[in-house]
């Protein structure tokens, strides 16, 4: 599991929480079912109108990948890809037939194998980047379901404001403090309601996932380009050179000590 979404979840509702101490007050009572309503139920649905019905019924598997650890090893890649080049360069390219039954990574496996066949390098370039842009719009139509209520969250939770402010002005003539005070509390808690789901989940979750999509899709361009510098012929060195501008420079350091320079 990620610690950083599990974690800075509980921080976040415990700081709301004691904040919610630290005013003398108690908190169930911001616990307000008709807002509940208005606010999530809301959201939720204009979210369900804004996205194909699949993406509603996806939903689940897409947030998985929040709290999931994706774990990527660009150092690891970038010296799997150098093997390749040395492999390729000793022995011929029609030596990695072998070792792409080795590969778990489809991409990978699918771009090597184009190498092996003798497709020609722009042909090579062409077929994996589109399919790496198909993966990127996959991404984004998932997490668009996220995107949307982050953005519809807070104006439904104003939309449970004026609600709860034209039932407090139509009780204003009858005097009765405790209807006015029902519909002054509804007209504030829908709008935090509704700050709550957008920054605290819904904005926080798009964000995640786009993160790990952006890692993602940078894994898959070390892909392309080592694959094309095997096709190429580059020299072994120069291969983890070009791949290395990849990297962080802590990530550079680790692929230096693997003892290849």
């Amino acid at each position: 599991m990620d610690l950083a979404t599990i974690g800075g979840l509980a921080f976040g509702v415990s700081v709301l929480t004691m904040g919610i101490f630290v005013t003398g007050m108690n908190p169930l009572s911001i616990i307000d079912i008709p807002s509940i309503f208005i606010t999530v139920g809301g959201s939720i649905a204009g979210t369900v109108i804004s996205n194909p019905l699949e993406s509603s019924l996806n939903i689940n598997k897409v947030t998985k990948k929040v709290f999931n650890i994706t774990k990527f090893e660009p150092a690891k890649l970038i010296t799997v890809l150098v093997n390749f080049s040395e492999k390729a360069r000793r022995e011929g390219l029609l030596a990695l037939e072998d070792e792409i039954q080795e590969l778990n990574d489809e991409f990978l496996k699918k771009g090597i194998q184009l190498v092996v066949d003798g497709t020609d390098p722009e042909l090579v370039r062409n077929i994996m980047e589109t399919e790496m842009n198909n993966i990127a719009g996959r991404h984004k139509h998932g997490r668009d379901w996220w995107d949307t209520l982050g953005s519809l969250a807070p104006a439904f939770g104003m939309l449970g404001t004026l609600i709860g402010l034209i039932a407090m002005l139509r009780n204003l003539g009858t005097g009765d403090s405790a209807a006015i005070g029902a519909g002054m509390s509804a007209a504030l808690i829908t709008t935090l309601y509704g700050s709550f789901l957008a920054n605290l989940i819904a904005i926080p979750f798009t964000k995640k996932l786009t993160r790990k999509s952006e890692d993602e899709l940078a894994m898959k361009q070390i892909m392309i380009e080592g694959t094309l510098s095997i096709q190429a012929g580059d020299n072994p060195r120069i291969v983890k050179e070009k791949l290395s501008s990849f990297l962080s420079p802590t990530d550079r350091l680790a692929l230096k000590d693997d003892g290849r320079d």
